[in-house]
């Protein structure tokens, strides 16, 4: 029990995923084929499968409330953020089935999130391919008791500065949805097929190139200051690179610039990062780089690539005060999801 004294935010987990236990046949229900499936192997296990292929295996801390509940209880988590597994974005599918299927599981999702009360915060997906669709189901969720909407860092070869993803970002300003962006579907390839190199190196570099969008062509000077997003994984190597990206906007304005108006570093107020980063130097880079105001616990649950216990980075750093680390483990969480301003 904390002591006496003022009180403090609650703990909250911005990144964490969920996975219904079953869905309908998705091709009946959507159309087309070689949809991502679940093969329940016991009452606690399964593997999500892609066609034939085996994709991931999930537990029960995927669907199971009362099993979330008790890790969180284990780790000191009062709320988690429960997002969609990205692989059931559909980006790369015709709009109508995108639309479809995103029903299908922002609906499962808050069956899954209604057993945990006010712990679990949903937040729903949208057909991003398809901006007009996107905004109407975000306000579709919204109305059901979503809380805000988990997007993918591009859709085909189309990154956040594309017009429709600005429409639909600029909507989500204008409505209050807090944006919380994944990196997905990252590249292939001999080089980066093998050690999960897709998830150490590709993961990163998208997230990396996904901010610098936003940066360089110029969405930030476009979209209002009231949209509020968050991006997974620190930001991927975003802001390690922040120096070489300014000396860039620099010397070679006339290749880097873009639609920017102002360098690089001076957009860091404009967005978040969670604090998956597992190590107290990148935390102290993080937080140095884009202050202890925009960085927000999160942790990749219940993926065996996600940190627990939850905030372990955070709170044994030496390096934050008291009021830093308040900020991090749930003050700035807070504020994101527009709970507190």
């Amino acid at each position: 029990m904390r002591g006496p004294g003022p009180a403090r935010p609650p703990v909250v987990d911005v990144h964490t995923h969920v996975v219904p236990k079953g869905w309908p046949d998705l091709g009946a229900a959507c159309g087309g084929s070689d949809w991502p499936r679940l093969r329940v192997d016991s009452e606690r296990a399964a593997m999500i499968m892609v066609g034939e292929t085996e994709f991931r295996p999930v537990g029960a801390e995927c669907w199971d409330a009362p099993t979330r509940l008790g890790d969180m209880d284990a780790d000191g988590v009062d709320v988690q953020v429960v997002s969609p597994t990205p692989v059931f974005f559909s980006y790369d599918r015709p709009a109508e089935q995108a639309v479809k299927v995103a029903r299908i599981f922002n609906d499962l999702t808050l069956e899954v999130t209604a057993a945990g009360g006010d712990r679990l915060v949903p937040f729903c997906q949208v057909p991003l391919q398809d901006p007009e669709a996107a905004c109407a189901e975000l306000d579709r969720c919204l109305a059901a008791g979503h809380a805000g909407v988990e997007i993918g860092n591009h859709v085909g070869d189309r990154d956040l500065d594309d017009a429709g993803i600005v429409e639909f970002l600029t909507h989500c300003a204008e409505v209050g949805a807090p944006v919380f962006v994944h990196p997905w579907d990252m590249p292939g390839g001999p080089r980066l097929d093998r050690w999960m190199a897709r998830w150490l190196a590709g993961m990163p570099a998208e997230t990396h190139l996904s901010v610098l969008a936003l940066i360089l062509g110029g969405v930030f000077d476009r979209v209002p200051d009231t949209l509020r997003i968050c991006f997974a994984h620190g930001g991927g190597s975003f802001p390690f690179w922040l120096g070489r990206a300014d000396n860039a906007w620099h010397r070679r304005g006339d290749l880097v610039r873009g639609a920017s108006t102002v360098p690089p570093s001076s957009y860091v107020d404009r967005f978040c990062v969670d604090s998956v980063v597992f190590s107290a130097p990148a935390l102290r880079l993080l937080v140095d780089t884009m202050g202890a105001e925009r960085v927000l616990v999160g942790s990749d649950y219940p993926y065996p690539l996600g940190e627990r216990p939850v905030g372990r980075v955070v709170r044994e750093a030496d390096f934050l005060t008291g009021e830093q680390r308040d900020l991090l483990l749930g003050g700035n969480a807070l504020r994101f999801l527009g709970t507190r301003s």
